[in-house]
């Protein structure tokens, strides 16, 4: 089976970890008999990039579009004028049997279009809350961003959501019609191992996640700045980057913890991975958050997780068995959660074994690609 995979997230050479959870499921779909031809789309005006060496080869698409709010309306078909030739080259030496695009903006729509043009049937993965894009852009631009992702969404052979709360929110929009499936993502228990050595020295929090608002960074440091008294020896890393992290510097010197956080910038799939082998705890307080592929992987790590009610990653996370969700914006809640499990190595080493097996018996790369791959057949 041949698919076509149309994606504006890919890793690219800078940064291995952008579009993993696109690109890692690639290699364990060829086991399951599926050959995947990628390109990767991008704007022009960002600039050129190129696939990192470790993903699955990909061609990069570089289409003509506006920056801004307009721009993303207008994306999809800009990007299907830009591939139509191509694709259907590849249709005729290599019959695609199905596309699979990720995001409805821009690729979605241009798979819509390419499905009308050539015939071939497309599914669409939504990996995110704003399944309209009409909360990132608003207006006039913002509602034609919903009508076009309503149109592609009833166009589809299926809608694949990464957890129950995405499937909600497309629903919302687009009626109970839509076939729809979740397909959580999944993990390199490999790469994302448990340490094999004892860790010793000073507790370590963890946070991995872009330095945006809705991420939460600022309820966690909080939490770490009322614990300074019990837990002196307590520090944070944060491994991230984005516009909030000036902010969140002086946030922390205002709090007086500044020489206690480390801000570590964007890192490799390796270097988060060593990361959480040797923390102590992992928190992302993210109150807008679909699932959250660094829960998945600080669980694969055997590490006790903290997340946050209500969102994506509390259809994984069983409170106090296999990681704990705390209310968003809620510093005291999050502050109580450190405390406790810093006082108590037993309950972590226990929490952080049963978010192991959780990852083991459902949630690896494997158990992903059956999953796609079943749809696959299905919807071609």
């Amino acid at each position: 089976m041949h698919v076509l995979t149309l994606t504006p997230f890919y890793p690219v050479a800078e940064d291995d970890a952008s579009g993993c959870f696109v690109s890692e499921p690639l290699r364990w779909l060829q086991k399951q008999g599926i050959e995947s031809s990628v390109m990767a789309a991008r704007p022009a005006y960002r600039g050129r990039v190129y696939a990192s060496p470790q993903a699955l080869p990909a061609k990069w698409i570089h289409y003509w579009t506006l920056p801004g709010n307009l721009g993303l309306s207008l994306s999809g078909a800009f990007l299907f004028a830009r591939i139509v030739s191509q694709v259907r080259r590849l249709h005729e030496t290599h019959p695609v049997n199905l596309i699979h695009a990720h995001a409805p903006l821009p690729c979605g729509h241009a798979a819509m279009l390419l499905s009308r043009e050539l015939g071939i049937p497309y599914v669409i993965s939504v990996h995110g809350l704003d399944a309209y894009s009409d909360v990132q852009v608003t207006g006039r631009a913002g509602a034609w961003c919903r009508r076009i992702s309503s149109r592609v969404y009833s166009s589809s052979r299926r809608v694949i959501c990464i957890s129950e709360r995405v499937r909600e929110h497309v629903l919302e929009g687009a009626g109970a019609k839509c076939r729809t499936s979740v397909v959580y993502n999944g993990v390199d228990p490999a790469l994302f191992a448990p340490s094999s050595q004892e860790a010793f020295g000073s507790p370590v929090i963890l946070s991995v996640g872009n330095l945006i608002p809705v991420k939460g960074h600022d309820v966690l440091l909080r939490s770490v700045a009322s614990l300074s008294s019990e837990f002196p020896e307590l520090t944070c890393e944060m491994i991230g980057d984005g516009p909030e992290r000036s902010r969140l510097r002086s946030l922390a010197r205002e709090l007086q913890i500044a020489s206690r956080v480390s801000f570590l910038g964007r890192r490799s799939r390796k270097q988060v991975a060593e990361a959480m082998q040797r923390c102590t705890l992992f928190a992302l307080p993210s109150w807008y958050e679909g699932l959250g592929c660094v829960y998945l992987e600080a669980m694969a790590a055997a590490k006790p997780v903290i997340g946050c009610r209500g969102q994506g990653i509390g259809e994984i996370i069983r409170h106090g068995t296999n990681g704990f969700l705390v209310g968003p914006d809620n510093e005291k809640e999050l502050a109580l959660a450190f405390a406790m499990l810093l006082r108590d190595k037993p309950r972590r080493d226990a929490l952080g074994l049963a978010a192991r097996d959780t990852i083991l018996d459902q949630l690896t790369l494997a158990h992903q690609a059956e999953n796609l791959a079943r749809i696959y057949r299905d919807c071609a």
